[in-house]
Order: structure tokens, then sequence, then C-alpha cells
């Protein structure tokens, strides 16, 4: 984290965006240990202590950033100690590169549950690649019922369900890896149902449809990324968290003659929307979800709305 300090919001479960942290380690600069949130329930040491999560502070984040904006993402380890010693270095050897690292399957649920109504007016199976809570807030407030389904769930399940709509969601690791999932969204992705993907479930659908997707060199991370609507021209300005991104430019997607290009990053001009050309099938690289913002992208939930009132 670059902020100087971190934890003065402390944490409350309203805001918890899965199930427990989903993170390997935490490193800050300046670690508050009394929350000054009305809304807090707890502090974000207790919170990572009660995870197992180690976090370290006392660090120059702002430069350790630097490091890796110059040099690209890499491994790490958190040790205590003055230095690396051989068992340290050993360990961080040791450790899986992001390349070919299938982590939705760590990141998934167990069993399939269902949230809203019974009697809700559309039906949206999730595809959990370690999605978060908000989707399925913004879901519920719109009227839909959903259910949310393991990162390895075959077609032919989803469509014993009857789903109105397909979401696949956000998610961490390489999307190359997540080969069971490329196949089903491949076979679901007939224009029977509209589907709608974020994030990782962007990268997937951008394989399924025959297009690659590329590491980058230090990823896009935080809440003020400038993406440029191609249709409209609009900017928005997006959350984003990912390493990874699917192959293309203007014209489209190589190897996805069935994919448009819908939105680009202003950064370094990745890819950042695609579509289907003629099924109502499309996802996009941010966050529309993101809580507590920016919001300029939400409209993407009620883009797939009108695709489930118009099956």
């Amino acid at each position: 984290m670059t902020a100087p300090m971190i934890g003065n919001y402390g944490i409350n479960p309203e805001d918890v965006e899965s199930d427990r942290p989903r993170v390997a380690g935490v490193v800050v600069r300046e670690l508050s240990r009394t929350p000054s949130n009305w809304r807090a329930t707890g502090t974000l040491l207790d919170w990572l202590a009660g995870a197992a999560v180690p976090l370290v502070a006392d660090v120059d984040t702002r430069q350790l950033t630097r490091y890796i904006r110059s040099r690209g993402a890499m491994r790490g380890v958190l040790a205590p100690g003055e230095k690396p010693t051989d068992a340290i270095k050993a360990a961080l050897a040791a450790s899986p590169s992001m390349n070919g690292l299938d982590l939705a399957s760590v990141a998934t649920i167990p069993t399939a549950y269902t949230e809203g109504p019974s009697d809700a007016g559309h039906h949206v199976v999730a595809f959990d690649f370690g999605m978060k809570r908000n989707i399925l807030r913004l879901f519920v407030q719109q009227g839909c019922r959903v259910t949310v389904v393991p990162a390895a769930t075959t077609a032919d399940h989803v469509r014993a369900l009857k789903p109105d709509g397909v979401f696949l969601s956000n998610g961490p690791g390489d999307p190359a890896a997540v080969g069971y999932a490329i196949d089903t969204i491949r076979k679901l992705a007939d224009g029977n149902v509209p589907i709608f993907g974020i994030c990782l479930g962007h990268q997937l659908l951008g394989l399924a449809m025959g297009g690659e997707t590329v590491k980058l060199p230090y990823g896009h991370r935080g809440g003020n990324h400038p993406v440029r609507d191609l249709a409209t021209g609009q900017v928005l300005i997006t959350s984003q968290n990912h390493g990874f991104a699917v192959r293309g430019e203007t014209p489209g997607v190589p190897g996805a003659k069935s994919l448009e290009v819908t939105h680009l990053n202003l950064n370094d001009g990745t890819v950042e929307g695609i579509k289907h050309r003629e099924y109502p099938i499309f996802a996009v690289q941010y966050h529309p979800e993101a809580s507590p913002g920016p919001h300029d992208a939400q409209g993407h939930f009620q883009q797939f709305l009108q695709a489930l009132d118009a099956k």
C-alpha cells in the first residue's frame, strides 16, 4: 500500500468483499492500530492476524513501488531479519511464477449457493473465480436472483439451472491456465444466453473466443485508470486490479474474429472491453462494481439487464 497510513478506517463486516483476506501478505509504511472511522468494528491488524496473514510495517512503500514500476512485477518474500538468508533465497527461488498459475481454483467457492428473491425477474448464474461481494449486491439490487457456482462448473450444469444470463467474475492468476473455464465459456457462448464478464472473466472470454492474453510488465492497480469507450468517445475513470490483458487493438482481437474491441486504456492502449459482433456477450477488464468507487462504469450492469430483458 502506498498511502502513508493504513488501517485508520478499521474493518467492518458490511464492507468485506470476500469471506476472508485473499492476500498472502501486506506491506505498509505506517500501520494505524486505532481505527477512527465510526463504522469500524475491529482493527486491520486483528483481521489479518485472524486469517494468519503476515503484515510488515515501516517500509518505504513508495520507493518499493518505484522499483517495481521500473523493473516490472516480480515475486517476493516477507521474512524477519535484516537481510535474506540462504533459506529465504531458496524459498523465493522455489515460489511459483504467475505465468501458468491457476489461482481461480484456489479462490473459488466449494459449493454453489443462491442469493436474491425466488420470484426475481431474472435468474443469473455467476461463475465465482474469486468474486467480489459487491457484484452480488448490485445484481440483487437490480431485482435478480443469482446462483453462484464454483469455477469448474460445466456448461451442461449451467444450462440445467436454466439461467436468463451468465456472469463471469473477477479473480486472480493467469487466465490461460484456467483451461476448464475457457472450454465451458466457449460452449456457453452460442448466443442462447447473454454473458457478461469482469476482469478475469473478460480475459477468459477473450481466450474462449480464440484470442490470447499477455502478462503486463507491472499490471494495472488502483482507482484512477482512464478508459475510452470507443463507441461514444466518453472517458471513464475506472478501478483496476489485474496483471494480464487480452491482446488486441482498435480493429479487434487477433484470433477472435467474432470479437469487437469496445474500450481501450488511455495510459498504455491495452484492451479494456470486448463484445461479440452478433450475440449479447460482452466483458470489461476494469471493475464497474468498484466500492467505494469510482462508479463511472456501473452502467454495464444495466447493459447486461437490458440484454436479459431482450432475451
